[in-house]
């Protein structure tokens, strides 16, 4: 099939780094690992920073212009697509392209990664949500991550719209080198952007959350750099010299090489997504600790590959920490496992046998659906 992939966060090949944009290069690739032909949509970023209406009515309509103008390009002979495809669809980057090209082309509709905010369906973002589950409805298979996701989606299930799991998974060049025997003092690694919001809190968590075992012999390397650095080296300012070491920002083999040179993954993830760096860290050996928030436990195996703590619960964060501060062999034990849950588990492979299972799904419904509307049109 000949498929179209619309990413309204951020445009596919905008060259930014994020989990998203690695993720959406993922499914592309498991897509095309089907034999499919997938075209990323070229248009503007849909995301919206604030609830204005004034914004929201530019992008609604600079997004009708580009829908008309593919529309008439695929009447005038160009090859149109047999699916469309959207990854994401939530309040602040609501699409507003495939629901309308899915009706006037009669094809499947599948969007991954779409989330219905319940809390944001009045006030100043039920605008928003409102196109946002106007596509919902409209969507023939949706690719849940995460139970979060699944839970708010589970309303919209219906005799023509699937929900279907697709774990997060990870692809790699070649297989991750593997990490390096352990070390007396334990080492500790986190990778993670140093800007507001979620990310700064998880990292002023951490620094809390390290302050109840500075009893416990261990180093933290921290690899990541932004805005928000002064803030964040403010936190971690009363442990002594040697416990934090800061790497700033570095290429993705150079922070797969720093992985493998620690002994626990170590970070909050309030309100993570999921986060594809839990599975590189687990994918090099590493076990992981961190809170239950989020999609965080969609990447991991609870007990067997990372130890989690109620979302918010720094001492229980804190304790589950120094179980494995404490116990050598439950490190390893539990790295061996994480390594081989990345590798063998969440596998591009995998994930391009539920797409393709998906696919047939969508286009089982979006038949359905036509053959219902022709019914009902009928005299």
């Amino acid at each position: 099939m000949r498929i179209a992939f619309h990413t309204p966060l951020n445009l596919f090949s905008d060259g930014g780094i994020s989990g998203d944009r690695r993720m959406a290069r993922q499914l592309v690739a498991a897509l095309e690992s089907l034999g499919h032909t997938v075209e990323p949509v070229k248009g503007r970023r849909d995301y919206l920073r604030t609830p204005d209406l004034e914004s929201l009515a530019q992008h609604q309509s600079e997004a009708a212009t580009l829908r008309d103008n593919l529309l008439t390009g695929w009447r005038e002979g160009h090859a149109a697509p047999d699916l469309w495809f959207t990854y994401h669809n939530y309040y602040r980057a609501p699409d507003l392209l495939g629901p309308d090209i899915v009706a006037q082309l009669g094809i499947p509709y599948v969007v991954a990664e779409a989330s219905d905010a319940l809390r944001r369906a009045e006030g100043e973002w039920a605008p928003h949500t409102a196109i946002v589950r106007r596509g919902i409805d409209a969507t023939d298979l949706h690719l849940y991550f995460t139970d979060r996701d699944r839970e708010g989606l589970e309303a919209w299930r219906s005799e023509h719209t699937a929900l279907l799991e697709l774990p997060p998974f990870i692809a790699f060049d070649k297989t991750p080198t593997q990490r390096q025997g352990s070390a007396a003092t334990p080492r500790l690694v986190t990778i993670a952007m140093m800007r507001a919001g979620t990310k700064q809190n998880s990292y002023l968590t951490l620094a809390r959350i390290l302050a109840h075992l500075t009893d416990r012999s261990w180093t933290l390397s921290i690899v990541g750099d932004g805005r928000q650095r002064r803030e964040i080296e403010n936190a971690f300012a009363e442990f002594p010299p040697g416990r934090i070491h800061w790497c700033g920002s570095l290429d993705h083999a150079s922070a797969m090489a720093k992985l493998a040179a620690h002994d626990v993954f170590v970070w909050p993830g309030m309100r993570e997504a999921y986060g594809l760096v839990y599975l590189e860290a687990q994918a090099i050996g590493l076990p992981v600790v961190a809170f239950d928030s989020g999609g965080v436990s969609a990447t991991v195996k609870r007990g067997e590959t990372a130890l989690l703590a109620p979302e918010g619960d720094e001492a229980g964060m804190a304790a589950a920490l120094a179980q494995l501060l404490d116990d050598p062999a439950r490190r390893e034990t539990m790295g061996a496992a994480a390594r081989d849950f990345a590798l063998n588990e969440r596998t591009p492979e995998r994930a391009a046998a539920i797409l393709n299972r998906g696919l047939a799904i969508a286009c089982k419904n979006r038949r359905a659906r036509l053959a219902l509307a022709t019914s009902v049109a009928a005299p």
